[in-house]
């Protein structure tokens, strides 16, 4: 089993400041995943192109299974309010997504406030206040060549505090789906306080952000340790797409 997690930064290429559905296409293909994670992802915005990245993730690895789970209706960092229902999916949205080649037996969405406060954040001009956004947890059941097997995805707030407080909501609200379970996505945290908080097993350890010279791991994959018997860690790696700020992390685990 493949696993990977990407904080695709809407699909733009520091190169260029540019979205180009080839470019997402290339850079999705090459993680070859079974399941892939993805956050800072976009549905019909102008800003990339109107494109839908979760369709265009789920082509470039075959994947049968996808699902796209909006945060929130407009522009992060411009205007946006929080999603609430599927009458706001007309609207540019953006949010994170699940795509797997596993057929999925079961869907679980949990939501997760922001911050209530303002928080400095560095947007490319400058630091701006920003307030933070809402965010969620998509949850599936798949059934895979091991079982069932729920692997969750997030994005978490980049206020310090309040995303150990969002971590926890989501821990505690996979233990209701069946085990193993598998948490991937962006925590906007270093390993330590993520293990000291869920005390769950990290299945790799590389830095993964910033993309073009990596010093932090903000990107992890996590696995709880009751009930897991997915196999052992056999590859780590962190591939270098021309997208995002952030690298992939993709581990291969073998029974």
């Amino acid at each position: 089993m493949r696993l990977a997690t990407f904080n695709l930064l809407h699909g733009r290429s520091l190169s260029d400041g540019t979205v180009h559905a080839d470019r997402v296409h290339a850079a999705i293909t090459e993680l070859d995943a079974d399941i892939l994670g993805l956050q800072e992802v976009d549905r019909a915005q102008p800003r990339s192109g109107l494109l839908d990245l979760t369709a265009i993730a789920a082509d470039a690895l075959g994947a049968p299974t996808h699902r796209f789970a909006a945060a929130v209706v407009g522009t992060p960092g411009e205007t946006w309010q929080p999603w609430r229902s599927d009458d706001d999916n007309a609207h540019p949205l953006y949010g994170i997504a699940l795509v797997s080649r596993y057929p999925v037996l079961r869907w679980q969405i949990t939501t997760l406030p922001g911050a209530p406060i303002r928080s400095p954040v560095y947007t490319g001009d400058g630091v701006r206040l920003l307030k933070d956004e809402p965010r969620v947890l998509l949850a599936a059941v798949l059934d895979t060549p091991f079982g069932a097997v729920t692997v969750a995805t997030t994005h978490l707030s980049f206020v310090p505090g309040w995303n150990l407080r969002q971590l926890r909501h989501a821990v505690r609200s996979l233990r209701s789906l069946p085990g193993p379970r598998l948490l991937l996505g962006d925590l906007n945290m270093p390993a330590a306080p993520v293990r000291a908080v869920t005390g769950w097993r990290p299945l790799a350890k590389a830095p993964t952000f910033p993309s073009p010279a990596p010093r932090a791991q903000l990107d992890h994959i996590l696995a709880d340790p009751r009930g897991f018997n997915l196999g052992r860690v056999v590859q780590v790696s962190t591939p270098r797409p021309n997208v995002s700020d952030h690298l992939p992390l993709i581990v291969q685990l073998d029974a």
